[in-house]
Formats: structure tokens, sequence, C-alpha cells
């Protein structure tokens, strides 16, 4: 029998070796005894950094990460230590924050060299057939076509022709239409200007101008369809495979008969597709993406919430009262239209736009001021006819505005963010009735829900990837913000801030996407109530009715799976709050 040993192994320089960590062994293969180590308790605690300050997306102080690991102070503050030494965290002097460094991207990278797509792919193109029970198919850029590198079939009385190894037209195709949208712009426009958009059907997109809108489109979505463009009877629905600099490698996609697949189903897979694309490229199989949506809210559903407009909106947004017209006009940003709703008939009309819009507003001369893609517009409803205001994104094709709305002066105030939701790339602007725009604010992620307190002191503004609602001193003449500070901050497990309103008692109210809710903020930013929806993705909100005490709240339904439908089949509709509060009207554009 060998004697069991103890051996003290030091880590070599450039292996923690500078914080002088060390790894314990204790060696029991005689007996096949095997006990964890002092050593690979301290890997293992490492470990456990990294993952908190990488789920973090503004890295963490000292204290978050006393709270959020455990640890005690000292053998924190070491491998913190040896972490920063080794490269693998950095220390923002500034805030005191750790953040990821740049060693682990060296490593990412060589993960990505040695990246087999076919193999990661796999569990996910047998999961989605066996979801869907149509092909799935798996495939990449290669020249100007698409070719497709695995596949997954059911026994079905159709099955389609081609497979693995052959190709399809990247313009016509769900997949080839999912990688051309996430190209940079520089490489989409090389690839389309030597790419002859051949009409393969009647329904194949061979404007080059229309198909840079369906890509932003598909963009915004994070998946792309394709119905009867490439053959005619058979559709897709596709997502595109990302690397860690955000650049398509491939992409996934469901294709089927168009009768077993029609536009709402593959919508509803849309986000099957994503979580199949993501979970490809995010750990090779094991990663379980999880889009955050809380839990439906237990209790009865509330009697002072009404679905007054059935609708079946992607992404329903920007609703605005109008006084003079007693309409609630609103937008779908993803399925391109504004909306004219009868909140008493329940009834709406729609008038389909070529790009995406963030938000519709009465003018004050007659027509509406919006915004459609990185321009603000102005539109006559009844004849369709749109013309350009300013273009004050010209220099950021990349972006996009969302949400908007007008002061007291008649002002214009919209903001903007990247169609792929880049971080800070977002602005804020200021269109003055003479057609003059300002920008008034810079660095944002997600530009989203504004207003103003009664009094016209206060400006608020959401920035929604930050979790956070920020107030601003307001000066109504010289129409300028500044002090800005956070009014409120909402916890990732109540859902994200979005749209907001603020009543006449000078109280804030927002919309929380996937939080199945409308908070109402007291003006110091205390929660005041919780109002409970029957949907998940509440968007945005306004008052209006006759005595202006009617909330009016958009929703959407973009994203959401079939089961997740099922449990909220009003997503997508526009429901109304009784609140017994009055509102505050939201002025017109004076331009």
């Amino acid at each position: 029998m060998r004697l069991a040993t103890r051996r003290r192994t030091p880590v070599r320089e450039g292996m923690m070796g500078k914080a002088q960590l060390s790894v314990t062994t204790q060696d029991r293969e005689a007996d096949g005894e095997s006990h964890s180590t002092p050593g690979v308790q301290a890997l293992t605690r490492g470990i456990q950094i990294l993952e908190c300050v990488a789920a973090a997306p503004s890295g963490l102080r000292f204290t978050e990460l006393l709270d959020r690991t455990g640890m005690p102070k000292g053998t924190l503050h070491r491998l913190l230590q040896a972490l920063v030494e080794e490269r693998l965290l950095g220390l923002d002097t500034r805030n005191q924050t750790y953040r990821l460094a740049a060693r682990l991207f060296q490593w990412a990278h060589k993960v990505w060299d040695d990246f087999d797509l076919r193999g990661a792919a796999e569990p996910e193109l047998e999961r989605l057939r066996d979801l869907t029970g149509e092909a799935i198919r798996l495939g990449v850029m290669d020249g100007g076509s698409v070719l497709y590198i695995d596949q997954r079939e059911v026994p079905q009385p159709l099955r389609l022709n081609n497979g693995v190894g052959s190709r399809a037209a990247p313009h016509a195709s769900g997949l080839g239409k999912a990688m051309l949208a996430h190209l940079s712009l520089e490489k989409r426009r090389a690839l389309l200007a030597d790419m002859a958009l051949e009409k393969l059907t009647p329904h194949t997109i061979t404007d080059s101008e229309e198909l840079i809108r369906q890509l932003d489109l598909t963009k915004a979505r994070g998946y792309a369809v394709s119905v009867d463009e490439q053959n005619i009877g058979i559709s897709s629905v596709a997502a595109p495979v990302l690397n860690h600099r955000g650049e398509p490698i491939g992409a996934v996609g469901i294709i089927g008969p168009s009768f077993r697949l029609p536009v709402d189903r593959l919508h509803a897979l849309g986000r099957e597709v994503i979580e199949a694309a993501r979970r490809t490229s995010g750990n090779f199989g094991e990663f379980a993406m999880s889009l955050g949506i809380q839990p439906r809210p237990l209790g009865i559903d509330r009697a002072d919430v009404r679905c007054v407009i059935p609708a079946s909106t992607f992404l329903g947004e920007g609703p605005h009262w109008s006084e003079r017209d007693g309409k609630l006009y609103f937008v779908d940003i993803l399925a391109p239209a504004v909306h004219t709703g009868d909140t008493v008939k329940g009834t709406y009309s729609s008038l389909a736009v070529p790009e995406l819009v963030g938000f519709i507003i009465p003018r004050a001369r007659g027509g509406f001021v919006t915004a459609m893609h990185g321009e603000i517009r102005g539109l006559d409803l009844p004849s369709g006819s749109i013309t350009t205001i300013a273009r004050p994104e010209a220099d950021r094709p990349g972006n996009r505005f969302n949400d908007g709305k007008c002061d007291r002066k008649g002002r214009l105030w919209a903001g903007t963010l990247a169609i792929d939701t880049a971080p800070d790339q977002g602005r804020l602007w200021r269109l003055d009735p003479d057609g003059r725009t300002y920008e008034m604010e810079r660095g944002l992620h997600v530009s989203n829900g504004l207003g103003w307190s009664p009094d016209d002191k206060t400006f608020y503004f959401t920035d929604t990837a930050k979790q956070t609602i920020y107030a601003y001193d307001f000066d109504l003449e010289a129409g300028t913000i500044a002090n800005r500070r956070v009014f409120a901050t909402v916890p990732a497990s109540e859902g994200k801030p979005d749209g907001l309103t603020v009543d006449a008692e000078g109280f804030v109210w927002s919309a929380h996407w996937d939080g199945w809710c409308v908070t109402r903020y007291d003006p110091d930013g205390k929660v005041e109530r919780v109002i409970n929806l029957p949907v998940p993705r509440p968007t945005s909100c306004v008052f209006g009715g006759p005595d202006m005490q009617t909330l009016f709240v958009t929703t959407a339904r973009i994203r959401l799976s079939a089961a997740q439908l099922a449990d909220a089949p009003l997503s997508g509709s526009v429901f109304a709050i009784d609140t017994g509060i009055k509102g505050l009207p939201d002025p017109m554009f004076a331009g």
C-alpha cells in the first residue's frame, strides 16, 4: 500500500505566482479518496469572482463583491489582488470598480479560433426540430450565397428538396437576411454591392433600399423571416450566431411549408431561434439564455385594468392622447405602422410606414410629427405623405429614434439608440418649431420614457438598459437641462423601466418591460403603488379620456414564446387603468 503524500507546488510566475498563491493537493489514489484542497478552493473562488464581475453591467466595487460572494474580506482582497496582477481583472481607480481585463479576451480569441460551429449547434438543431416538428438548418455565408452546413429533419408528408451542401440566395432566405442584418454597415454595403438581387419569386425583395430597410428591421427584432421569397410555398425564421465581436459566423433557421409556418407562427418562433443561436455561441450548447421575464404576478386580475384595444402589435409604443381628436395615437416599431385608436369602440386603424417608427405626435398646424429610423418626419395620415423635417442622426446610420414627447413650449424631445443596442451610442435631441435641432445629451444606451413635472422645473428621462430613470433641472424658457441625477433605479427582478408619463400631482408612472406592471413613483423617487397587468411587456403609458384620469398602456408581444403568449394572449394590446388621478395632457408639436 502506497502511503499518501502531501506536496506543495508553488505556482509559476504568470500563473498567480505574483500574489504567492499556492496549490496544495492530497494524493489519495491508493484508496480512491479525493478531497477539495485549499488550492482548488482558491481557484473555485477566483472563478466565482470572475463570474460575478462578468454578470454586472458596469463593474463591481469591493463591498458589492463582498455581498455577492460571501467571502471573508481578507480572502477576497488577496484573490482580487492576484486576479488584477494576472490581468484577469482590472481596477478602475476613478470609481474603484473591478472589471474584466485583457487576458480573458486573449483567451476568448483562442477559443473562437478553435470554435466548431457544427458541433456547438448540434444540440440546438435537435432541440428545435423536436420543439417545432420542422426542418432546422445551420448555414454560413460563403462568398455571395448561404451554404447549408447542417440540417435536422422530421418525417413529414412534404419534405424539402435541398439540404446540406446546397445554397440559397442571402437576400431571399431567412438565414441569409439574419446574417446580412448583423454585418457591420461597411461589410453589408460591400457585399450587397456585388450581389445581384435576383427575383426568384413574386415576393423576393429586389429593391436595394427596401432590402436595407428590411435588414434594419431584422436587426432590431433579432431574427429574420422569409415568406415565399426563396421558393413559393416555403417560409423560414432565422437568427444569427454571433462571435465575441458581435459578428455573424452563421445562422440557425426553422424552415418549412408556408401552410405550417404562417406569419404569426414565424414571429412566435423568433424567440426560439434567437435562444438557439445564443446558446450555440454563448457556451457551446450549455448556456441557458434568460430573456429576463419575471413570473406572472399571483392573484386575480384587477377590475380597474381593462383591455380597451385588442391588438397584436409586435412592439406597441409611443402613445399620445389627443384632446383635439379624442383619439389615442400609438405606433408599432417592429411591424412599422402608426395606429389611430378609438378607446370607446375598442377599434383602431393602421397606416404602414416604410421604416422603424418610434412615436407619433399631432402638430399644431395639422398633421403629425414622427420619427422614422434616424430622421424626424412630418406625416399626413389621410394621404400617407411623409416629409423629412430633420436628420440629426445622419452621422450614425446604425442608430434609430425611440421615444419622444413635446414640452409645453411645443419643442420636440426625442432619444436615440443603436439598432443593435450597442451601449453608449444613443443621444437626446431637441427639435425646435423652426426646424433646428440641438444635442442635449449623449452616451446613452437605450433612450426611453421622458416627461416633465407639472411646474416645468424637472425633466425625467429613462435609460432602460441602465435600469434607471434620471431627473434633470429643466428651464422651460431656455429649453435646457442640467444637473442629471438618479430619480429611480428599478431592480432587475421588477423588469426594466420603459415609457413614462407624469400626473397632475407630480408623480411619475413608468411601464416595466418584462415586469408585468406599471409603477407610480412619488416626486422623491419612492414607489407609491404598483399596478399589475395581464401581460409581461408593458411599454409606455399616457393619461387620456374625457376626464384625463384614464392611464392608457401600450404593450408588446415581440420575442415571447408560444407558451408565454398562451399565458398572456392579450400581449400587444392597449390597456386602460382607471386611476382616479388626473393626468397632464401631452402638448402638440408647435412646428
